[in-house]
């Protein structure tokens, strides 16, 4: 039997759930603590943050919208995907969905000049990276084989290629 495809309304839950609590419930309570970064914030600061928000939440929206349409299964781990997803972005890193979000805090802080919000993101990045090197890497490996061993040998976590991957498993070309 062919799994069934998580319907839209649990994709937005986990969406809110996730990337929604950390990238704006967790931020606004910590900007309210009013560490700042620098004593007055400059408008450049708040150029480059929105611009690097803006590109954050590009990823993070267009990665979510692969899960949507290619994975099923969503972008929380209570609900696994069941296909590997290597298109877009997924063939040049193994995470930009969180590449995503933690470019979307670091424009937070630099926009809101908040060192809460800087040190938030990196602590989300620690955080993530150890989740994904001991629990997320060994399921994918157990749920999809020699194909994700290939695509874990030859796509880097967080730094990307410059050129696309592609797959010698046909099953995983795009």
């Amino acid at each position: 039997m062919v799994p069934k495809s998580p319907s839209l309304l649990l994709h937005i839950r986990d969406w809110i759930a996730l990337p929604f609590v950390v990238t704006v419930i967790i931020p606004f309570l910590l900007y309210r603590t009013g560490a700042q970064l620098m004593r007055t914030p400059p408008g450049t600061l708040q150029i480059v943050g929105g611009i690097v928000y803006m590109l954050g939440l590009s990823m993070q929206l267009y990665t979510t919208s692969l899960f949507f349409r290619f994975a099923q299964g969503t972008l929380a781990p209570w609900q696994p995907t069941q296909k590997l997803v290597i298109r877009g972005p997924y063939r040049y890193c193994r995470n930009p969905m969180i590449t995503g979000v933690v470019m979307m805090l670091l424009g937070e802080g630099l926009f809101f000049n908040a060192l809460a919000i800087l040190i938030w993101g990196c602590l989300f990045f620690v955080m993530n990276t150890m989740y994904f090197i001991f629990k997320e890497e060994p399921a994918m490996l157990a749920r999809f084989g020699d194909s994700y061993a290939e695509y874990k040998r030859q796509v880097p976590r967080w730094i990307p290629r410059l050129r696309p991957f592609k797959s010698s498993d046909y099953s995983l070309r795009s």
